[in-house]
């Protein structure tokens, strides 16, 4: 199944997963004033959360690939989906909170364009990144999910 943990197209989607947040926080980090949001620190710790995970779980599928073993395991299985439920709610809350308060700031309160002028545009591609981060992560999660139930 595409996405499965041991698969080179789950390493190819953890990936992903990591490259995403990664680039959500560059993004983040690279616009002054960022850290005046509760909810953008709650992004740079959700995807760094993310970022741990998926790059640990692309470790593993990488040594499973080399080895030639196999990860359907049901214990290891439901660690993945539980893990992955667990940072795919974080990473989602995280960027829809992320994602209100961008607008907030440049549609209501025009922090955007009157002094302190807030880099809103690095913001909103930070939350985008975010949120492809968390689909990818979802997709994943799922497919775990449907794994653990098959075996």
């Amino acid at each position: 199944m595409f996405g499965s943990p041991g698969r080179m197209s789950g390493l190819a989607l953890r990936c992903a997963q990591w490259l995403f947040a990664a680039a959500s926080i560059g993004f983040m980090i690279t616009a002054p004033g960022f850290f005046n949001s509760t909810a953008f620190c709650y992004l740079i710790a959700s995807m760094g959360l993310q970022i741990l995970w998926s790059f640990g779980l692309a470790c593993l599928d990488l040594h499973a690939l080399r080895m030639k073993k196999s990860l359907r395991n049901s214990v290891l299985l439901c660690l993945f989906a539980i893990g992955d439920w667990v940072v795919a709610t974080l990473s989602l809350a995280a960027a829809s909170s992320s994602a209100g308060v961008a607008i907030l700031y440049s549609r209501d309160l025009d922090y955007c364009r009157l002094p302190p002028h807030i880099p809103c545009s690095k913001i909103e591609i930070s939350v985008a990144f975010a949120f492809i981060s968390w689909f990818l992560l979802a997709i994943s999660s799922l497919v775990t999910f449907w794994l653990l139930g098959t075996v």
